[in-house]
């Protein structure tokens, strides 16, 4: 009976139950107005006897007798047929019965009538404010319909009907979510299609024009080892650029399911630049590392991917004599790792850019890369549950701060 708890369906149940209380009242009412009418009509009908025996001069002990007598008998039954007295006869020819009658149903009437009011008069309003309802929660579903989120199911009361206004304000949440959720979809590969061709329209481009000079120098074996070479950096570039922007479309989808694993800080750090030592060492450049006997819970692949993006883009930036130091310490609630070098910092205009796909500054325009590392580095780590971040000021190098929940 939970619809006893909604406000309008109480109001209609004490509506109701006072009805049936006037309905009662009415009724006793009734009968105690048949009651006097019944002694009334006796006392009417033993006044008009009376009279008639006194007129017919009956002494006072007859008279009372008469008046008195309870027992009905053929005779007399047989004499009050010849003057027109059975169960037969028509309230027309009984005077005094008729009168009683007639106020009898003009109250009955009145007292129908009255009630009928009332009992309309109440289910109207009810049912009123009920079709006033139902027309707003029309009114906001069809708004639901047309993707306007914005307003909700009348929230004021309580009962089955507020718990069904609930249950389609529930719906229209998950309805919002999935559509917000195939928007961003849309713009998202909108975005990405139009990053990608806008990427790879440079190479794609240059590989036609060494392939006409490669065609038009073919006598020219120098000429042809030259831009053979340059092809086939064009294809690494291109290779570099779609593998990437593939592996931020499956991390921005949720299409990876990162296995993390306890692994020491030492090993993951070692994974993340084994592959940088040797160009590091080529370009005259210091990697070093060091920290505590300390376990990070992540994925080793992604996360070592995630190092050696923030490592490959510290190399990048720096000059001859450059040296990248990988640190890290544990805290009560997470692990730091630090990634420092002693570059020329960033400077404040791309500070708050650096994470954003495809961006390059324009003092880094003359060095390799294609303003993906960073960003992928940044999707790996969120994803992971972990925070990244930077502190960088131009001449003072650059510190990117990796943080790792622990295990508390």
């Amino acid at each position: 009976m939970s619809f006893i708890h909604e406000t309008q369906s109480r109001k209609f149940l004490l509506f109701l139950i006072l009805f049936i209380m006037v309905i009662a009242g009415s009724s006793l009412f009734t009968y105690q107005q048949q009651k006097t009418a019944l002694k009334d009509i006796k006392l009417l009908h033993d006044y008009a006897t009376a009279s008639a025996l006194v007129e017919q001069k009956i002494p006072a002990d007859k008279a009372a007798a008469v008046l008195t007598n309870a027992t009905i008998t053929a005779a007399g039954k047989k004499i009050a047929a010849q003057i027109g007295i059975s169960e037969h006869t028509d309230l027309r020819f009984l005077p005094i019965l008729r009168s009683k009658q007639a106020d009898f149903a003009r109250m009955l009437t009145l007292q129908t009538l009255a009630l009928s009011v009332l009992l309309l008069i109440g289910s109207i309003l009810f049912l009123w404010k009920r079709e006033k309802l139902y027309l707003l929660a029309i009114q906001r579903i069809n708004r639901f319909v047309d993707g306007d989120f914005s307003a909700h199911l009348p929230r004021a009361g309580e009962g089955t009907l507020y718990r069904l206004f609930a249950a389609v304000d529930s719906l229209s949440s998950a309805l919002q979510a999935k559509s917000e959720a195939e928007h961003n979809a849309r713009r998202f590969l909108r975005e990405t299609i139009s990053d990608i061709s806008h990427q790879l329209k440079t190479p794609l481009s240059a590989l036609n024009m060494y392939n006409e000079i490669i065609a038009g120098e073919a006598d020219n074996p120098s000429a042809v080892a030259e831009f053979s070479k340059k092809t086939s950096q064009s294809l690494s570039r291109m290779e570099s650029l779609i593998g990437a922007m593939l592996k931020i479309a499956r991390l921005d989808t949720g299409s990876i399911s990162f296995e993390k694993e306890w692994h020491s800080a030492s090993e993951l750090v070692e994974k993340s630049i084994e592959q940088l030592r040797l160009r590091a060492e080529q370009e005259g450049k210091r990697l070093s590392f060091s920290g505590p006997s300390q376990t990070i819970l992540c994925d080793l692949e992604w996360t070592s991917e995630a190092i050696t993006n923030i490592v490959k883009n510290a190399l990048d930036h720096t000059g001859p004599e450059g040296q990248i130091d990988i640190t890290w310490e544990r805290s009560q609630t997470m692990l730091r790792l630090f990634i420092a070098d002693n570059g020329p910092g960033i400077r404040p205009e791309d500070f708050h850019h650096i994470f954003k796909r495809f961006y390059r500054s324009k003092s880094s325009l003359d060095t390799p890369g294609i303003g993906l590392g960073l960003p992928l580095a940044k999707a790996i780590i969120e994803g992971q549950g972990g925070l990244i971040s930077v502190q960088s000021a131009p001449g003072k190098g650059t510190v990117f701060t990796l943080s790792f929940l622990t295990d508390l």
